[in-house]
């Protein structure tokens, strides 16, 4: 006879914890599924974006839009303050803690913590526009755009309000829909200006591509409030009572929002001081700003467009590490720490195989009117497992309370980045500036790696990353030598690129599955999850 628990069979109990545990596991499948393919359209669109404006406005645009882009994002840091971590945090941890009545609470409070401090950035960066174009950027033709921006810091920082909500109940294809709609209307507003108003010089194309950003963001909080307000009237009623909630949000935020101040300011700073460095190294004006548009603006979106996947399951893993965490549950986070740093190892490798061995081919399909973009993102490929790996252990460590070590990290690293650029630019030009890139993001991954082992069990081998290595080597060669041997040689065209990409990654998951880096177990985890979720 089956021992009882509290009036249940011992077999009904199991069955009901397989259970839950597959059907968080479908939830987490879902929508790392949904939120990867809309970061990864939205990627898509930004990189495809970049190749118009680049074809519009030319590199030396481009590096001035990126000017007035690295004002913003720190102008948007002090809008947010931590307020979208804030929000998923308190929502999982009322949700976890069987009390979902506090959540419109809750809200109310992330509410007023985002419009006071959107309206104060957005008033502050209206306000100093003139003294930052002038003398922090150095660029008076920034000040128009700077303007213009200013008025979406309320707006962005009530969407992430939202964002971190439908993060927490685990429906985050409402957010999603909006962010992909929000990217069509952002450049067809763009496309559009620039299409009926040809922009005379660089301010107006700077200042026409920030204002259709404005407008998008605008009508993506609007959009955004409704379905909150209508998803919200389906959480379950209680009256539990949560205390200290001002305290507990401003506890999480504002050593969030600190950090972030620091560390996005030294990043501003460090964008700044990229173009006077190469100037200070003797290129000209506009040379100095092309160079700085290349790298930045054209090669590393190209880089960096994989990274949707790792950013969409880092984001997921904070409400699901957060509620592992509440129910004392250590062996469940072990197991989700090393099962998504061998997923993200295996995929973050095979990528930057990819990309390295087609980076010429890349350079020239997406930007076939610069030159030389191919180069530098073959450079860079090789950063890309180290980066991608980074966003995971980052999101990993936020959802295990550990977000002021994480930040803490962050601003060592952005501070050696300002120094670096500022010794070593002038010097060795826009090539030490990605060796910077490459020793920065080496020192804050090792550091975040290290203190997750501390507080989990992690479950890795140097085979991890030997055997996946070896087999997209052997991809990437088995893929040249089919094709070329059906004469299918490896051309500048899209549709040649798309299909050594696929089958190069066939190649390396067949490999993956021989060498038993994917065993059977992963694949029958997978198709019962997948078939549960259908």
């Amino acid at each position: 006879m089956s021992q009882n628990i509290l009036g249940h069979p011992l077999h009904i109990l199991c069955q009901r914890g397989l259970t839950h545990a597959m059907t968080r596991g479908r939830k987490l499948l879902y929508n790392t599924l949904l939120l990867t393919g809309a970061a990864m359209f939205m990627r898509a669109a930004v990189v495809s974006f970049q190749v118009y404006l680049a074809g519009v406005i030319g590199a030396a645009g481009i590096g001035l839009f990126q000017l007035v882009a690295s004002t913003q994002f720190l102008a948007m840091t002090v809008a947010i303050s931590g307020i979208r971590f804030a929000t998923t945090r308190l929502v999982s941890e009322e949700m976890g803690l069987g009390k979902p009545g506090a959540v419109p609470r809750v809200m109310i409070r992330c509410f007023s913590h985002a419009l006071f401090f959107g309206t104060l950035a957005g008033t502050l960066l209206f306000l100093g526009s003139s003294w930052i174009g002038n003398v922090w950027i150095g660029d008076g033709r920034t000040i128009l755009s700077l303007r213009l921006a200013a008025i979406s810091l309320p707006f962005i920082s009530c969407t992430a309000v939202m964002n971190g909500y439908f993060t927490a109940v685990s429906r985050v294809a409402k957010s999603a829909t909006v962010q992909v709609t929000d990217q069509i209307i952002r450049i067809a507003f763009v496309v559009a200006l620039l299409t009926l108003y040809p922009p005379d010089g660089l301010e107006m194309a700077a200042a026409q591509v920030v204002l259709g950003g404005v407008s998008a963001e605008i009508l993506s909080t609007i959009k955004l409030f409704l379905l909150y307000r209508h998803d919200k009237g389906s959480l379950p009623k209680s009256n539990g009572e949560s205390p200290h909630l001002t305290r507990r949000l401003l506890g999480i935020s504002m050593p969030l929002a600190a950090s972030s101040y620091v560390r996005s300011a030294l990043n501003t700073l460090q964008h700044m001081l990229i173009p006077r460095g190469l100037r200070r190294g003797g290129a000209e004006g506009d040379q100095a700003l092309a160079s700085y548009g290349v790298v930045h603006g054209m090669a590393f979106p190209v880089i960096i467009f994989p990274s949707a996947i790792f950013y969409a399951v880092a984001e997921l893993m904070v409400p699901e590490l957060t509620a592992s965490q509440v129910a004392g549950n250590k062996d469940r986070i072990s197991y989700l720490v090393s099962k998504l740093l061998r997923i993200a190892l295996y995929l973050s490798i095979g990528l930057a195989g990819l990309f390295l061995a087609f980076s010429g081919t890349l350079g020239e399909v997406i930007y076939p009117h610069t030159p030389g973009v191919g180069a530098y993102i073959r450079v860079l490929s090789l950063l890309m497992p180290i980066m991608f790996l980074d966003a995971i252990t980052d999101g990993m460590l936020k959802g295990l309370g550990q977000q002021v070590y994480s930040m803490g990290v962050n601003i060592v690293d952005s501070f050696l980045s300002v120094v670096l650029v500022y010794l070593l630019l002038p010097i060795f030009g826009i090539q030490g500036f990605i060796w910077i890139a490459y020793f920065t993001e080496c020192f804050n991954f090792i550091l975040s790696l290290r203190r997750i082992a501390q507080i989990t069990t992690i479950r890795l081998a140097l085979s991890d990353v030997i055997k996946p290595a070896l087999s997209i080597l052997a991809a990437v060669y088995l893929t040249l030598w089919l094709l070329r041997t059906f004469g299918l040689p490896l051309v500048s065209s899209a549709g040649s690129l798309i299909l050594h990409f696929l089958l190069a990654g066939v190649i390396y998951l067949a490999l993956l599955r021989l060498l038993g880096c994917i065993t059977p177990q992963d694949l029958r985890w997978v198709k019962r999850l997948v078939s549960s979720s259908a």
